[in-house]
């Protein structure tokens, strides 16, 4: 997609394993840099369905039900060559591209949507990945989501396993490595308001040596 990756406002782009707090954090940073903030694409329950569909009807309709989900209109790809085995999977990155790019034109946070590999070459992008022990996130999530501390271990194992490879088979990148991020950060350690405040100073200091 020939869409301009830099813009003039801040861009912080936040994965996070599954109950890092990555949504409030998210929230906290966008609210205090001044611009917009674009959520998950994928709910926890959204995962959960598809992970039914894909025992039921195999890889296939796993990608298909994906697609149901924030795909606009893509009948002008319908004139490209691609091998109908690769069609939802393409569908896919581009529609996903084109919301990043449209929502950090003038500045942003985006949880997830591999915008971390998306948006890699902003060069006034902060990239950040939130994580902790296992049990804290896992604890957290449960409180947060108002359900059983058995429900919530059985989505971390999930998410964390089936987001990681989403992104490796829609992007080609792990986002369990540490090696396109510029910060990664314990959640478990820290509350989510200085969570927040490192990550702003961290993206003003990246965006002022970036002019």
């Amino acid at each position: 997609m020939n869409v301009p990756t830099t813009g003039t406002g801040p861009v912080v782009t936040l994965f996070e394993s599954y109950g890092s707090g990555a949504d409030q954090v998210a929230r906290k940073v966008a609210e205090a840099l001044g611009v917009e903030y674009l959520g998950q694409r994928f709910s926890s329950e959204q995962l959960e369905e598809a992970e039914k569909v894909q025992e039921s009807d195999g890889d296939g309709a796993f990608l298909r039900f994906f697609k149901r989900f924030g795909l606009e209109n893509t009948d002008h790809l319908d004139n490209i060559l691609i091998p109908a085995d690769q069609r939802n999977e393409y569908d896919l990155v581009v529609e996903n591209n084109r919301t990043i790019f449209e929502a950090t034109k003038s500045g942003g946070v985006v949880l997830g949507r591999n915008a971390t590999v998306v948006l890699a070459d902003n060069p006034r992008a902060l990239h950040v990945k939130l994580d902790g022990p296992v049990e804290t996130r896992v604890a957290r999530a449960a409180t947060e989501a108002g359900i059983n501390l058995d429900r919530a271990a059985q989505r971390q194992v999930h998410e964390d396993e089936v987001r990681a490879d989403m992104s490796l088979r829609l992007y080609n990148w792990d986002p369990r490595l540490p090696d396109h991020y510029d910060l990664i950060i314990n959640t478990g350690q820290l509350d989510d308001d200085v969570v927040a405040e490192i990550i702003v100073s961290a993206c003003r200091a990246k965006a002022t040596r970036a002019n």
